[in-house]
């Protein structure tokens, strides 16, 4: 059986390279990798590449930057060719990116099943592009695998077969697991001179956030008023970045006391960064889930969630703006002790990538 997995992004990395060794396995089962190139900085895909222990991609699409649109018909012109040449059995796609959907459709339109990892999340905005891509990718896919009850409920909802869906737990987990005590012996947070539970990590990246002048002045006010009680570590995503410089906000960011900039973090630099954390500060879909995990208290600058298990069960809560008046009161409040209380979900113990392999490895022998 031959079985062709899709990245495109870095997070992509970590729900793959899990599934990539579990198949390696398997007796008979060839695992191919295709890079899309949707996120591509030759430096940092190396670093989780060999950081994860991924091999190099098997083909890299490299497909230049661009909107959605573009991207996706570029992904699957080039995409069709490495299926029409190496003839899969399934192609499997994760997550809710442009190379998600594009991956998916491509296989679909060639007769090719789809196995989607991280089926069924859904926020209910629509304006979120991602959303979008997670409905469609699981309307096309043959086998949906599940990271909650959740994703369960959305798919009996919407109608998907009860045969087509497995709740087999959370693949980012698995690698993080996996890559906790290696995170922890590199120890980030002693080489850059932090005191553990005495700083706050930020992550911002979502458009909604900081592709407008007003949304990054928000984000600015919001660390300086965390800076007041905690050391606010600060990664700048490129998009943010990108969209800092435009506006000529760099430097006023820069002049804020008690904040530290850094260059986009590998995964186990981050990783140890986050667990060490006294709060992390984000957008981010999958940090609400490593933090649930890592039981570190997490605020989402969103105004819904595709992983609402975080919140029922985990560390995570929404805030709906970015507000630096309700952020102060929140970070009282857990430097008071006051935290949420959370609980690892269930299934998320590190063997979901397993748990897929063999339902996979049985629906080829089905199929044979």
């Amino acid at each position: 059986m031959k079985i062709i997995s899709v990245v495109g992004t870095r997070p992509n990395f970590m729900k793959v390279a899990p599934l990539h060794r579990a198949l390696l396995t398997q007796p008979g089962v060839q695992s191919i990798l295709v890079h899309t190139g949707q996120h591509y900085d030759d430096r940092l895909n190396e670093v989780f590449m060999k950081q994860l222990k991924l091999p190099p991609p098997d083909y890299c699409l490299a497909v230049v930057a661009g909107t959605a649109s573009r991207q996706t018909a570029e992904i699957i012109q080039k995409f069709e060719g490495v299926l029409r040449a190496e003839q899969p059995d399934w192609v499997v796609v994760v997550g809710d990116v442009t190379s998600t959907l594009a991956g998916a459709l491509t296989a679909v339109q060639l007769g090719i099943r789809v196995a989607h990892v991280e089926a069924g999340l859904r926020s209910g905005d629509r304006q979120m592009p991602e959303e979008i891509n997670r409905i469609l990718v699981d309307s096309m896919a043959d086998l949906l695998f599940v990271t909650e009850q959740a994703g369960l409920d959305n798919l009996l909802y919407e109608g998907i077969p009860t045969h087509k869906t497995h709740f087999v737990g959370n693949v980012m987990i698995d690698s993080l697991v996996q890559h906790r005590s290696k995170a922890n012996a590199l120890n980030t947070v002693g080489t850059l001179g932090l005191t553990p539970k005495r700083y706050a990590l930020l992550t911002m990246h979502r458009p909604v956030n900081v592709d407008t002048e007003s949304g990054l002045n928000r984000l600015i006010q919001l660390i300086h008023s965390t800076a007041q009680h905690l050391a606010v570590l600060f990664p700048v995503h490129p998009r943010t970045r990108a969209r800092l410089e435009k506006f000529g906000l760099m430097p006023e960011l820069m002049a804020l006391e008690n904040v530290r900039l850094l260059a986009p973090q590998g995964y186990l630099e981050f990783l140890n960064l986050m667990e060490h954390a006294a709060v992390v500060i984000t957008d981010s879909g999958g940090i609400q889930e490593e933090t649930t995990y890592l039981n570190v208290p997490c605020l989402t600058f969103r105004t819904s969630t595709e992983r609402p298990v975080t919140i029922d069960l985990g560390t995570n809560q929404l805030l709906p703006d970015l507000n630096p008046a309700t952020v102060r009161q929140k970070l009282v409040a857990i430097l008071n002790g006051q935290t949420k209380t959370g609980q690892i979900p269930p299934l998320w113990d590190g063997k979901a990538a397993d748990r897929i392999v063999t339902i996979l490895a049985a629906a080829g022998q089905l199929n044979a």
